[in-house]
C-alpha cells in the first residue's frame, strides 16, 4: 500500500461532472506576480470523488469547523473582498453559516 500524501494547499479547483467531482489543490508560488501577471501555482494533489462523497463530506466539515468555532469561542473570519472576489453573496454566505 502506497504512503499516505501529506501536503498544504492555499488554493482550489473544484470540477463537476454527471459521475463525479475532481478536486485540485494548489500552493501559490513565494513571491507576488508582477502586475499584470498570473500568479504561479503549483498542483500539490488530486482528489476524484462520487458526488455522493463530495455531498457528504461538505456538511460534515461545515458541521465540525461551525462546532470548532462555537466550542473556542471564535469565528474564522472572511473578508468580503474574498468572497467577492469568489463570487459569492455577503447574504448567501451569512445565510450558509446562519450568522
Amino acid at each position: 500500500m502506497n504512503e499516505p500524501v501529506d501536503v498544504y494547499s492555499d488554493q482550489f479547483q473544484i470540477n463537476l461532472g454527471i459521475n463525479g467531482c475532481t478536486c485540485n489543490f494548489m500552493l501559490s508560488g513565494p513571491t507576488p506576480p508582477p502586475p499584470g501577471v498570473a500568479p504561479q501555482v503549483q498542483r500539490v494533489a488530486t482528489v476524484r470523488m462520487s458526488l455522493e462523497h463530495l455531498k457528504m463530506m461538505t456538511f460534515i466539515l461545515h458541521r465540525q469547523l461551525a462546532q470548532f468555532e462555537a466550542q473556542a469561542g471564535i469565528s474564522v473570519p472572511i473578508p468580503v473582498p474574498v468572497l467577492s472576489s469568489l463570487q459569492i453573496r455577503e447574504e448567501d454566505w451569512h445565510a450558509f453559516w446562519r450568522v
